[in-house]
């Protein structure tokens, strides 16, 4: 891995080669919704500038998403549900997300490199990497992926209940959350399991 570029900002032609997958989710934290993975290969030719989802504004993320769409050799977004967080727990959750993206590629595959520091169970060599989303270019491209299409689910929730306030916290536990959470109760989609969604129920 020694030719892994370890700057946060970097073009994906640093990328190993077009068989090897980025893979990194989002919403492991928030009370609400999917926890989502993506699973991305990139070409060599590729020259998007890419960085950490987390060091883009929204509107940069959202371009990005677009493009990485259309230059990736192949891309898959996955989802885990509430429920099955509640039944497996979140962090075997987020690998089923992550196994589910991996497994929806169509693309050869020769490694799978994750963000973080466990992988998920897949029938490949697989190589987990902490803050890997800010040094390897193509799990910067899945996190923004994965950053992207979350963030529209939780813009479809609050178009659907606006009083949450979803289009700001993203489901995580912010004390404007938590208070419009009290004062309005559990809607669908709430992980039942996560403390100040029981404790509501509870109540």
């Amino acid at each position: 891995m020694d030719n892994i570029q370890k700057n946060l900002d970097f073009t994906c032609h640093d990328i190993l080669d077009e068989f090897i997958v980025g893979v990194d989710e989002v919403g492991r934290g928030p009370l609400v919704g999917d926890v989502v993975a993506a699973a991305v290969i990139l070409p060599k030719q590729c020259q998007l500038l890419l960085k950490d989802s987390k060091k883009l504004s929204e509107s940069k993320r959202e371009r990005l998403a677009v493009q990485i769409k259309q230059e990736a050799v192949d891309f898959c977004v996955a989802m885990a549900s509430p429920e099955e967080i509640d039944s497996l727990n979140i962090l075997h959750a987020t690998m089923l997300a992550m196994k589910r993206a991996v497994e929806g590629l169509n693309h050869p595959i020769k490694k799978v490199l994750v963000d973080g520091n466990r992988c998920p169970n897949v029938s490949y060599d697989c190589e987990a990497i902490v803050k890997g989303d800010g040094k390897v270019p193509v799990i910067s491209a899945a996190s923004i992926l994965a950053k992207v299409h979350r963030d529209q689910q939780m813009q479809e929730l609050h178009d659907a209940y606006p009083d949450y306030g979803f289009d700001a916290h993203k489901g995580y536990p912010t004390k404007a959350h938590l208070e419009n959470l009290s004062r309005y109760g559990l809607i669908p989609g709430y992980r039942q399991s996560f403390k100040p969604v029981k404790n509501i129920l509870n109540c």
